[in-house]
């Protein structure tokens, strides 16, 4: 029953979101995140995919600043994400279900400030992904040996005012959207 609602909470905000592809959304953001999350943080980004929103301003902004970035790397399915250096220079390979993600020379790193994708987010930090479990495999593995920060990337507009769980789901320690930054 779960399943289904998430499929079908899944099919809906992936319109939403579609909707919202603009990409003066990406330099909004920064304008809304509190400069101190950043302090004393490995800072792990994403590479954008189609409608994500777009953070790549945003790390090359830390990146600037001096913090340190890393970009997951997906392994097989079933499995947390694996975090690998990056700087807004470096080439980048194929991952997949269409991602780019740092070549295995780089070093791993483990993040404890991770900028994460979604479909759709609560109020009160429940977030939607994409249905294959890797961030909420990654999350409940960091957290059990790392103080981390999970913030959400999105459009505020993705918000919604509730989403079906399970056992497994990992909730956001705050959100960044084009209009705010909450924490939870």
């Amino acid at each position: 029953m779960i399943s289904m609602q998430k499929k079908e909470a899944r099919i809906k905000a992936k319109i939403i979101r579609a909707k919202e592809k603009n990409n003066l959304n990406a330099f909004q953001i920064i304008e809304h995140i509190p400069a101190s999350i950043f302090n004393n943080r490995i800072i792990a980004g994403y590479w954008p995919l189609t409608d994500e929103l777009d953070i790549i301003p945003l790390l090359k902004s830390c990146f600037s600043k001096g913090h340190k970035l890393s970009l997951p790397c997906t392994p097989e399915r079933g499995n947390p994400l694996l975090f690998r250096s990056w700087s807004p220079t470096d080439k980048l390979k194929k991952g997949l279900y269409g991602t780019c993600e740092p070549f295995p020379e780089k070093a791993l790193v483990v993040p404890n400030l991770i900028l994460l994708p979604l479909l759709a987010f609560t109020g009160t930090g429940t977030r939607l992904g994409y249905g294959g479990g890797y961030y909420d495999r990654t999350l409940a593995s960091l957290r059990l040996r790392n103080d981390i920060f999970a913030c959400g990337i999105a459009f505020a507009s993705q918000e919604v005012d509730f989403l079906p769980t399970d056992e497994f789901d990992q909730n956001l320690d705050g959100i960044l959207t084009d209009k705010y930054f909450k924490a939870f």
